[in-house]
Order: structure tokens, then C-alpha cells, then sequence
């Protein structure tokens, strides 16, 4: 695989990866394109999720510094006694919200048995997911109040929000930001706010996942049995840190001013296209 072709991934996946049109189907599809699969497709996808992360950690800085401290007020709660910050409730949620979608991650790496891990890999499976959690998208986007800021925010709501992306984690094409999004718009919670949450709770997941993609390339360099190295991996991350803030930033903007509509469209328009044309496609 070329330098450019890297250069092209990774840029999809930093632009895809905050909006909720499934940063991981899109990355599958160009992958095999280009003939990364299996492992090394994931790795890819995997270091990319640094970049992607380092973006969202600057974009939302002020509310990551607020969740650490929180967090460290939070630990020293059965000491204190004290009532619970805003950045104390925000580190709570963030941690209520990780567990489920964790364990599922690894199981599907660890456990799943490979024919498994290809049919939900295969554009089928891409497509389906594409379109049935866009429809889903916009029914929670639109009907209901939608009201909710963070000050809201229950630790079960962060527990079900955060579930769903276990359901991402196995399945492309249903989009980790995308099914956030749509249970905290489900629980009426505003569209700038489901989007915000939906971004920070990921933060656990994509270091997981970096870390992951890091430990993959190091290993495959000592071993000289991997399509990239390790340097190509940090070029990979730098190039979806940029596209990210970016699509950050684009994505904040947009919500303040319309609803999620533009990317329903959009998945549905995919979805119907990997159908009509999956005869052609490389993908298994």
C-alpha cells in the first residue's frame, strides 16, 4: 500500500469519524479497495483512532480538564463526603458509559471466531447497518422533546447511551457516534449536546482501540511481517488528527443550525449504493 492510499484512508477516517455516518464502514470499504484486509485494515483503522482522538481531546479540552479533576474529586468522594461537581458528574458519566461497549470490543477480538468476524465484516452486513441505523437516526431526531442539556445527564442514561456503542463495535456501518447520538436524542437530550456526549464518551473506546493499533504496528515491525510500519501508522494518525478537528468543528457548527437530516440522507443514498453495486466491490 502507497503512502497516498494511507494518506486517502486516513483522511476519510478522521473526517468520518465524529459524524454519525460510520467512520469503520468507510474505512472497510477503502481498505479492501486497496488491498488491506483482515488484520492489517484493522490495524489501520485501529492507529487511526489516535489522531481522531487527539482531536476531539483538543476541541473539547475545557470539558476533558473539567472530567479530570472530576475524576479525582470523584475518587475522594467516600473521604469528602462532598457534594458532586459538574466535572465530577461529567468523569461519572464517562465511566458508567465504557464497560459494556469495552467488553464487547474484546470479545469480538478475542473471541469471535474469524468466519464470524468476515460476515459481520462483509458489505451486507455494511449496507443493512447503514441504512436501518440511519432510519433510526432520524426517527429519534425528530419526534419527542428534545430539550436536555448536560446539567441533566443521569448516570443511567450515560449507561445506556454508552451501551449502544457496543453494538458498533461489533457491527460496520452502524456508527459508534451515530447510535450515541441517536440514544441521546432518544432521551431528549438537544443535538448539540447528544453530540458532544456522544464524542467524549468515545474517548475511552478510541484510546483502547490506538492503543491497540500501536501495539500491532510495533509488534509487526519487530516481526517484519506487517503491510505498514510503524512510522506509516504515526502519518496515518497525524493526517486523521487534522481532518478530525476539522470534522469536529464542521459537525458543531452544522448542529447549532439544523438537525441530523443531511446524514441520514447520506446513509441511506450509501447503503442503497453498496447494494446496487456490491457485485463489483471487493469486499468478502
Amino acid at each position: 500500500m502507497s503512502l497516498f492510499q494511507l494518506f486517502i484512508i486516513a483522511a476519510i477516517q478522521g473526517v468520518t469519524e465524529w459524524l454519525p455516518i460510520s467512520s469503520s464502514a468507510h474505512v472497510l470499504l477503502l481498505s479492501d479497495t486497496f488491498g488491506a484486509v483482515g488484520r492489517d485494515e484493522l490495524l489501520i483503522n485501529a492507529v487511526s483512532n489516535l489522531g481522531t482522538l487527539a482531536a476531539m481531546l483538543l476541541y473539547f479540552r475545557k470539558d476533558v480538564a473539567s472530567a479530570l479533576v472530576g475524576g479525582v474529586e470523584l475518587a475522594m468522594v467516600p473521604v469528602t463526603k462532598k457534594a458532586l461537581s459538574p466535572g465530577a458528574r461529567l468523569a461519572a458519566c464517562v465511566i458508567v458509559a465504557t464497560p459494556i461497549a469495552l467488553v464487547a470490543a474484546i470479545v469480538y477480538e478475542a473471541l469471535l471466531p474469524p468466519g464470524a468476524q468476515d460476515a459481520l465484516r462483509s458489505v451486507q452486513t455494511v449496507a443493512g447497518a447503514t441504512i436501518v441505523f440511519g432510519i433510526l437516526l432520524w426517527i429519534a431526531d425528530v419526534y419527542g422533546p428534545r430539550t436536555r442539556k448536560e446539567e441533566d445527564m443521569t448516570l443511567l442514561h450515560a449507561l445506556m447511551i454508552g451501551a449502544t456503542q457496543a453494538v458498533a463495535a461489533i457491527i460496520p456501518g452502524t456508527s459508534r457516534s451515530g447510535i450515541t447520538m441517536t440514544a441521546a436524542r432518544a432521551l431528549g437530550y438537544d443535538r448539540t449536546e447528544a453530540a458532544r456526549f456522544s464524542m467524549l464518551i468515545g474517548a475511552p473506546i478510541l484510546a483502547a482501540a490506538g492503543l491497540y493499533g500501536a501495539y500491532g504496528l510495533l509488534e509487526a515491525d519487530a516481526n517484519g511481517d506487517n503491510l505498514l510500519s510503524f512510522q506509516d501508522g504515526m502519518v496515518v494518525a497525524l493526517v486523521a488528527f487534522i481532518t478530525g478537528l476539522a470534522s469536529i468543528w464542521g459537525l458543531m457548527a452544522l448542529l447549532k443550525r439544523m438537525s441530523f437530516l443531511p446524514f441520514v440522507i447520506y446513509r441511506l443514498i450509501l447503503g442503497v449504493a453498496l447494494f446496487v453495486f456490491m457485485p463489483f466491490l471487493a469486499v468478502s
